[in-house]
């Protein structure tokens, strides 16, 4: 749960990721083209809860397992995955950034829900800080409004800092609304939950090899040449 500015009331937990401190603009690497691993960043986790709701839960749990699934189909899609945590324990957010900046040749996709006292607003958002990450976090938010009766609330920039910070491409991924009714209760749903994490994938894997490559099947050539991904 993420936003620059919250209807009424922010966590404090969220504050820090938007903080204005004098931390300098980390140096960034377009590896929008070239990137064979991607970090996986399932927001809040530990003592952090992030949003919690009647309708759905905690937003640390729904997280996770966004992030797991999508972790293991970019594995299927043949890329190296990293993730910043794969347990309910805190990490903070300066370790988010730093897991993914000793990576080589990589990308950064943290997924949150968001959170609202309006319980009527829903739909889907994407950040991105560096101009670098402009186009996979175009291409992320296109593919999830796509969902049924997905609503499009746009892609944003912002200074969050696991975003600022970020030496590669990095996004955050805003999978609805917790404080909605239905998609507070969708969310619960590990249906709901595996096609946020397929359409995901598959906006990275179109990302980095084009439209219609995701899922398809491997030729010899292609085993052969992919095996330096998962090393």
């Amino acid at each position: 749960m993420l936003r620059i500015v919250r209807h009424a009331l922010i966590p404090a937990s969220c504050w820090l990721l938007a903080s204005c401190g004098s931390l300098p603009q980390a140096r960034v690497q377009d590896t929008s083209r070239t990137f064979t691993t991607v970090v996986v960043d399932a927001g809040h986790g530990g003592k952090d809860n992030g949003a919690y709701r009647r309708y759905g839960g905690a937003e640390k749990s729904a997280t996770l397992d966004v992030a797991t699934r999508l972790a293991a189909k970019l594995r299927e899609s043949q890329f190296r995955t990293v993730m910043t945590r794969s347990s309910d324990v805190f990490v903070p957010l300066d370790e988010r950034a730093a897991v993914s900046n000793s990576q080589k040749n990589a990308i950064f996709v943290s997924v949150h829900f968001n959170d609202s006292r309006r319980r009527g607003i829903h739909g889907f958002e994407t950040y991105y800080h560096s101009p670098i990450a402009r186009e996979l976090a175009y291409r992320i938010q296109q593919h999830l409004v796509t969902m049924r009766g997905a609503s499009d609330r746009g892609v944003k920039t912002a200074n969050f800092r696991v975003l600022r910070k970020a030496v590669y491409p990095a996004v955050l991924v805003e999978c609805g609304f917790l404080s909605n009714r239905s998609e507070g209760a969708a969310a619960k749903s590990a249906n709901y939950r595996e096609e946020l994490a397929d359409k995901i994938a598959e906006a990275i894997v179109d990302e980095r090899y084009g439209k219609g490559v995701y899922r398809a099947p491997l030729t010899a050539s292609d085993s052969a040449g992919s095996s330096s991904h998962g090393e």
